[in-house]
């Protein structure tokens, strides 16, 4: 969800749902290290809980980027071993470290001998056309050895040769029963199940085998899917806001963060009010006239040209 799911898209989310546990976008261990912190690491105080996923393969850098993460105020910290592009591969992490069990569990061990928060391992089922339940069982084996009791499973090998990330999602089978089976041969860990995931009925059906269901560009397409959350599966009340109500508060929250921080500005990145918007598009999805309405909030003159009242133009632009 690289580019996707930033603060603005958090809080965005967690208009939509209070209980669900949240996820940044993919960190690196050498942005954090060596680039803006501040821009990486801030968020809201209303995103909570919220989890931030580091990429990297260095214990020793694993471990201070922990330790950033506990010192913002995150709730958990993750380390990505799923993402198949070959930009992160050349960096020798994402899924490319399935292959790599014991300098995982190096590096687990490393986040939780310096952080009091849970630390946490996304991952595939396997690498390349792995057909073997072995591979993953043995994986998180080794993770579990070291500590590791949270498992965050795409239910998807990934590809390392020959498939664009999108393929990655889609050409890989789902094999389910794989995520299933970690849960009986782990039943003292918290398993997540990921992949091919697009309605509430089918998070029920997974909730019968595993511990949790985690989605991503289905959530994002299609937020709504997330207001009967809290008082389905995680014990909370209904959200109560109407979609008119939502994009209201959107209205404010981009008019507030966007006038805040371009008076904070000191060198720091501030986003434009469009930069915010985009991430409420799939707000109106499957609703009569949600074309018209994502197109004026997608298209950037006809954003400019409606809103211009509430936001100055060098902030929308």
């Amino acid at each position: 969800m690289m580019d996707w799911t930033d603060r603005h898209c958090r809080y965005f989310h967690r208009l939509l749902t209070k209980n669900t546990l949240l996820y940044t976008e993919m960190v690196t261990t050498g942005a954090l290290l060596h680039g803006d912190v501040v821009r990486h690491l801030r968020f809201n105080d209303e995103e909570h809980p919220v989890a931030l996923q580091l990429g990297g393969s260095e214990p020793a850098d694993l471990a201070r980027a922990a330790k950033l993460a506990e010192e913002w105020g995150y709730d958990e910290v993750n380390l990505n071993c799923g993402c198949p592009s070959e930009r992160v591969q050349r960096g020798a992490f994402g899924a490319c470290l399935m292959a790599e069990a014991p300098l995982v569990a190096d590096c687990v061990k490393a986040m939780q001998d310096v952080v009091s928060l849970p630390v946490t391992v996304k991952h595939r089922i396997g690498i390349d056309k792995s057909e073997s339940y072995e591979f993953v069982r043995d994986f998180v084996g080794a993770l579990y050895s070291a500590g590791c009791r949270v498992f965050l499973v795409h239910a998807r090998s990934a590809w390392l040769k020959g498939l664009s990330p999108k393929e990655n999602r889609e050409i890989p089978p789902l094999r389910y029963e794989f995520v299933y089976q970690l849960k009986r041969d782990f039943p003292d860990c918290t398993i997540v199940l990921n992949g091919g995931v697009k309605s509430n009925d089918e998070i029920e059906t997974h909730l019968a085998h595993v511990d949790g269901v985690m989605l991503g560009r289905e959530a994002y397409h299609n937020p709504w899917i997330m207001t009967e959350w809290d008082a389905r599966f995680l014990g909370g009340g209904a959200t109560a806001l109407s979609r008119d109500e939502l994009e209201a508060q959107m209205i404010e929250y981009m008019q507030r963060v966007c006038h805040k921080e371009k008076s904070e500005r000191d060198g720091l990145m501030y986003p434009s009010a469009y930069s915010v918007a985009r991430h409420m598009l799939g707000l109106r999805h499957g609703q009569a006239g949600a074309r018209a309405w994502k197109q004026k909030w997608s298209d950037k003159q006809q954003f400019r040209q409606h809103f211009e009242a509430l936001f100055p133009e060098q902030l929308v632009a």
